[in-house]
């Protein structure tokens, strides 16, 4: 009679036990490699999705921009000025007298808050602002980025400014100036960095200038984030540019809210090297505001200053609409 095969019998720990044995690895080692190995394809995952999901953000601001640029300029009446706030609310057109320039390079400009604001060249002061809300006036009805061509007289009559010899070498040097800058500014998830004047070419027989604006300043106008100034209550002002710092500022706000001497000390860019000494010139540049524009005033005992206004028709407007909930 045939004898059955004998067949030895398996380890208590099974097929598994026997393969650990074989490679000399214990279970929990191979555990963890599996883990780790998990851990990584995972982590891999979630560095593909984090790249898909900026790439898509990226594409959608790309989007959001080329559709602003896209769209004309705001257009406002004969008897205002439209600038965007940033140039309002900071420091990039200072309150500051004649005399020498200081430069600066990428230097960060005081703000409100919200902005962020870097300037490269000579200080820009309140009659550079001038030229530059002439520039954005005439080019109100046009595309930014079209050629403005304009006489000598024009742009002096714009900026407020008297035609002659002085006004023309003036004019020159402005527009000098205004070419020779870079800002970059941010707000609102949107930059912008460039020149304030992107190029300009000037005929001194026929006494005229073609001059170009960077299209991108649209982007600056972009959410509404502009103001209607008042031409002829700045034109009260000639002269004195702490006032007329003053009255743009305010332009930008529907209500004001009191702010201490030293903000606006510091908004403003003035070169008062003492508080107290800018103290005294606030004092005097709240007065001559109120005369040209019957805006109330006054500098409480903590030091804020407080300015009363009646909004202005879209001022009230915006007032008027029902505020959203921050998300």
């Amino acid at each position: 009679m045939a004898r059955r095969p004998q067949t030895l019998p398996e380890s208590a720990s099974g097929p598994e036990h026997a393969s650990a044995q074989s490679t000399g690895e214990d279970p929990p080692t191979l555990l963890a490699e599996s883990s780790e190995r998990g851990k990584s394809s995972m982590q891999s995952t979630l560095e593909r999705l984090q790249a898909l999901s900026a790439e898509r953000a990226k594409a959608r601001e790309a989007e959001k921009t080329a559709k602003i640029l896209q769209m004309p300029m705001p257009v406002w009446p004969e008897s205002v000025r439209g600038v965007p706030n940033v140039a309002l609310r900071s420091a990039l057109f200072g309150a500051i007298k004649r005399g020498p320039r200081r430069y600066m390079d990428r230097e960060l400009v005081t703000s409100l808050e919200g902005y962020e604001v870097r300037y490269t060249g000579p200080r820009l002061d309140q009659s550079d602002l001038d030229v530059w809300e002439a520039l954005l006036h005439l080019a109100r009805r046009q595309a930014l980025g079209n050629r403005i061509e304009a006489s000598e007289r024009q742009l002096l009559k714009e900026a407020g400014r008297s035609y002659g010899k002085s006004g023309r070498e003036w004019l020159k040097s402005v527009a000098a100036r205004l070419s020779a800058t870079t800002v970059e500014i941010q707000h609102d998830h949107q930059n912008y960095g460039g020149s304030l004047v992107d190029e300009f070419y000037r005929d001194d027989i026929a006494g005229c200038y073609v001059i170009e604006l960077n299209p991108r300043l649209q982007l600056l106008f972009a959410h509404e984030d502009w103001t209607q100034v008042e031409w002829e209550q700045r034109q009260k002002l000639k002269r004195q540019p702490l006032a007329q710092w003053l009255h743009g500022f305010y332009s930008t706000h529907a209500r004001p809210f009191p702010l201490k001497v030293k903000t606006l000390h510091q908004l403003s860019g003035s070169e008062a090297k003492q508080l107290y000494h800018f103290r005294a010139e606030l004092r005097d540049a709240l007065a001559c505001l109120e005369e040209a524009t019957g805006w109330t005033h006054e500098i409480d005992t903590n030091d804020l200053v407080h300015v009363g206004k009646i909004p202005t028709p879209s001022q009230a407007r915006y007032l008027s609409k029902p505020k959203q909930p921050k998300k």
